[in-house]
């Protein structure tokens, strides 16, 4: 891995097999996550409504870390073991998204509140792994205020990379991200565990800016999420996205939007999940927002091919 090395950030209904193979072509990172998937859930009979979120591309998912996230550590440690089995690269631990339903049940950044739960957790992980491949966490800067001491914790587990998402759960994510204060993790990790990498979240829209944070940080890894949603070539040191013309932008959704159909062929996924993206795709050309209004009207996947291939003049048989 070079340092720094460049994450896209496990984001839920985003980063499925499918997306991370478009951005393999536009601009891999070095590192990739999975959604996050629900260890309770893959030990229930609701594992086959769960399952395809762990699908992966042997072409494109080179260096894929699972992460899971829920609330029993039996459950953690089961599914720890079949993620290696399964041919991951890493295991990491949810410990930071801050949506009310999940924070509710007393799971991701609301372990912040309940060490306890969260060291079982973590040796869960790590006895489920058994030393086979990294063992991580994802977290944020504390629960309504910073609080360091959340992270001597655990970087006293011995863990193979921490990522910080550099705000706090209450401040979601409406404020700007705290970047001086990661400085202060690496100080924290080079005290306690210093094999542990550190990864920083927050705010990132390109390569040369995460370059430029690692540099003034300290910090081993940059993770991009919503940044991708601007820039799909975020991970290219120079992106030629602002140049790339209407056709371009066509057929690059074009093309996630027929690998999605071609993927997903059973419905395990909704296609209304594909109108996300389109605002990434289209935009940045003339009449873009009619070409958006039409796809998002659509009622089903193959009405949005139609849209796009009958945008570009196609006649040939979608692209794959």
């Amino acid at each position: 891995m070079p340092k720094p090395f460049f994450i896209l950030a496990p984001m839920d209904d985003v980063t499925d097999v499918v997306f991370r193979s478009v951005v393999a072509d536009c601009a891999p990172p070095d590192l990739y996550f999975t959604e996050f998937v629900n260890v309770d859930g893959l030990q229930s009979p609701g594992r086959p409504r769960l399952i395809h979120k762990l699908a992966r591309n042997p072409q494109t998912d080179h260096k894929i870390i699972a992460q899971i996230w829920g609330k029993t550590p039996e459950n953690y440690k089961k599914t720890a073991a079949e993620l290696v089995d399964m041919g991951f690269d890493g295991v990491d631990i949810n410990m930071g998204c801050p949506e009310k339903t999940v924070v509710k049940n007393g799971c991701c950044s609301a372990l912040i509140n309940d060490r306890e739960l969260a060291g079982e957790i973590i040796r869960a992980v790590q006895e489920g792994v058994d030393g086979r491949v990294p063992v991580s966490v994802k977290t944020r800067l504390g629960w309504n205020e910073i609080d360091l001491t959340w992270h001597e914790y655990l970087l006293g587990f011995d863990l193979d990379m921490l990522t910080v998402h550099l705000r706090t759960r209450k401040e979601m994510s409406e404020v700007p991200a705290h970047w001086d204060l990661l400085s202060s993790v690496v100080v924290l990790r080079d005290k306690i565990s210093p094999s542990t990498k550190i990864v920083g979240n927050g705010d990132v829209q390109s390569k040369p800016e995460g370059t430029k944070l690692a540099s003034e940080t300290g910090a081993d890894g940059i993770m991009i999420g919503r940044g991708i949603f601007k820039d799909p070539f975020c991970f290219a040191f120079t992106s030629p996205w602002e140049r790339m013309s209407r056709e371009e932008r066509v057929l690059l959704y074009l093309k996630h939007v027929t690998r999605f159909r071609d993927t997903y062929q059973n419905r395990e996924r909704n296609y209304q999940t594909l109108k996300r993206f389109c605002k990434v795709y289209i935009n940045g050309f003339d009449n873009a927002s009619e070409l958006r209004d039409s796809v998002m009207r659509s009622d089903n996947i193959d009405q949005i091919v139609d849209i796009l291939r009958a945008d570009q003049g196609l006649l040939s048989p979608s692209l794959t």
